[in-house]
């Protein structure tokens, strides 16, 4: 039976005071007694990173053999885990454990220069590290998709270029200045020339320029019918009650001055329902499909103003019709629109946009886009001032005004 020995674990030793554990990597040395080990370590010690840097040689008669605990020839197991030698004592059969780094051991022949490590290419993107692996490990569906992705991404750099020598082209031959002007002309009207309705800027007569059946088709018009007939039989107590209210002023001015009969009365009348379902639609939030069921709305214009003048939502699970800012400046131009028509090509820009519960600024905005003529009375002195009409007015006249983008850019306020 083997004698019993005990472990004496030591004190905690440095990294010099560490023993040292040696591996070649050519196999087994089988004469050690003939090598010559001798310990290099790094002279700078005040930096943290240097100081535990250690380089091992053993020299025989016939080869060199160098090792080290850092760079890439080094193995990474020694910042993994820590090595312990156990020396016995036979004496006392006492075994001391001692703390160990291990080095790997390679052949140096002299005269050959070591080959440097190639530097890692630091501009490769994530995306061509995968692309390296995909090439070297992929399976072939995957090379496929990869062969196919290279492909397209030429086609895409091939067209990029044709565009862009395109363009250089065009600014050659336009120059860069009048490509701005004709950029600063087409963004004249902004964001609003996407909600206006539709435009024949060549048109030859003022009432051709926004067609009324643009705005109401045939079909459309002549579903008013019934609910026309009720709006020209309001009493004079019903438009008083209407103007208290608010809201339809545009709408109580025009019934008041509607013809008397015939068949412009009929159309100033229907008119006159479109736009007063146009101007409740713009002070609402959120639609729902009993919006104008009250007033006697016909199906038709119900689908067409929530088609037209609404945004799509999902909203607590279920889809709701809400009348966003842009979909406010787009009614205030279709109702501009019909205004003109309704009233020999000139709106009311200030009740309208009262009615509409926008700002005047905003008003003036979307008449400024639709190319009209501005209108505002004179100053007068203040008995007249008391009779006369100083509200804003817009009308139609050919051809279209074209205003200065930069002028009527407004300007933020600092924020201090």
């Amino acid at each position: 039976m083997a004698a019993p020995c005990s472990l004496v674990c030591c004190r905690e030793e440095s990294d010099s005071e560490k023993a040292v554990i040696v591996r070649f990597s050519n196999g087994s040395v089988k004469n050690e007694d003939k090598l010559d080990f001798t310990m290099y370590k790094n002279a700078d010690e005040s930096n943290p990173r240097k100081k535990s840097r250690r380089i091992m040689a053993a020299e025989s008669d016939r080869l060199c053999y160098v090792g080290n605990n850092f760079g890439p020839g080094s193995l990474k197991c020694n910042n993994l885990c820590k090595y312990y030698v156990g020396v016995l004592n036979r004496q006392s059969m006492q075994m001391e454990v001692h703390s160990a780094q291990l080095f790997n051991m390679q052949p140096v022949i002299p005269g050959d220069a070591t080959e440097t490590a190639k530097p890692r290419d630091t501009t490769q993107t994530y995306r061509d590290k995968v692309d390296s692996l995909i090439e070297a490990f992929g399976t072939n569906k995957q090379k496929r998709a990869l062969s196919s992705r290279r492909l397209n991404q030429v086609g895409s750099d091939t067209l990029h270029q044709a565009v862009a020598k395109a363009a250089n082209t065009v600014i050659d031959q336009k120059g860069l200045e009048a490509l701005q002007q004709e950029v600063a002309e087409t963004e004249v009207q902004g964001d609003l020339a996407l909600h206006l309705p539709p435009c024949n800027a060549g048109a030859d007569k003022p009432e051709n320029v926004y067609l009324f059946d643009d705005l109401l088709s045939p079909v459309e018009f002549g579903a008013l019918e019934q609910a026309g007939s009720k709006m020209a039989a309001l009493t004079s107590e019903e438009l008083k009650k209407m103007r208290d209210d608010a809201g339809c002023l545009c709408v109580v001015k025009h019934l008041e001055n509607m013809p008397t009969e015939g068949e412009a009365r009929d159309k100033a009348a229907r008119c006159a329902f479109y736009l007063s379902m146009l101007l409740k639609l713009a002070r609402q939030k959120s639609i729902t499909r009993k919006f104008g069921q009250e007033e006697g709305c016909p199906r038709i214009i119900q689908s067409k103003l929530l088609r037209t003048f609404t945004v799509e939502t999902f909203n607590n699970g279920r889809v709701q019709n809400i009348v966003s800012a842009s979909m406010r400046a787009k009614l205030a131009a279709y109702a501009l629109a019909l205004l003109l028509h309704m009233n020999r090509m000139t709106g009311d820009l200030t009740l309208l946009h009262r009615d509409l519960g926008i700002t005047e600024a905003r008003m003036i905005e979307v008449a400024k886009s639709m190319g009209l003529t501005l209108i505002k009375q004179a100053r007068a002195k203040a008995y007249e001032a008391e009779l006369r009409d100083t509200n804003r007015h817009a009308s139609l006249v050919l051809p279209l005004v074209k205003y200065d983008q930069f002028m009527e850019r407004r300007k933020r306020k600092k924020m201090h």
